[in-house]
């Protein structure tokens, strides 16, 4: 496909040019995880984002499918924790493909789990939701938030993991001011 071309200029499916679009967008890697009656739940999603700094809100967008989805209307609140390029098995593990031996070890904030050993983690109270196709929006207040290890990201893109490249130019910018 050209550049410029659009779905209809090459009679392709609409859907599939925006995943393959969207797939060019590099993300980060996260866990979301919840506990209902005690029993702690995970996925694997990179549809997260910060939402406001006021007041503190992160967004989660949830297939209405998963079955973290009804988790998360049942429990109220939810932990993301950041993987690191480490924790590549966790991103699997908590994906659908469980290994067997694999057994995460959790600290708890209030009722909210989070995977430890990440790079950084927030809990959040589900404060609002909003229909988004398939999807459901879930908007959190922000209720902790820990800064964990210094290892490099997990990173999602084109549908595989990747990592970033460290680079002695890139380490001297300072970020902007509103960062």
């Amino acid at each position: 496909m050209a550049m410029n071309a659009t779905a209809e200029q090459h009679d392709e499916d609409p859907r599939r040019v925006f995943r393959d679009v969207m797939a060019r967008f590099a993300t980060g890697v996260t866990v979301v995880t919840t506990s209902v009656d005690g029993e702690v739940f995970g996925m694997t999603a990179n549809a997260f984002m910060a939402g406001s700094l006021e007041p503190l809100l992160c967004v989660v967008s949830i297939r209405r499918a998963a079955l973290m989805h009804d988790r998360l209307m049942t429990a109220g609140h939810f932990g993301i924790s950041f993987l690191g390029e480490r924790q590549r098995h966790f991103a699997a593990h908590f994906a659908g493909r469980r290994i067997d031996h694999l057994a995460p070890e959790f600290d708890h904030y209030g009722p909210t789990p989070v995977l430890q050993g990440s790079l950084a983690a927030v809990t959040a109270t589900v404060v609002d939701t909003a229909p988004c196709g398939y999807h459901t929006l879930f908007v959190g207040a922000i209720g902790s938030m820990t800064l964990g290890t210094d290892d490099p990201p997990l990173l999602f893109y084109a549908g595989r993991y990747g990592q970033l490249a460290r680079s002695a130019a890139l380490e001297s910018i300072t970020p902007p001011g509103f960062w």
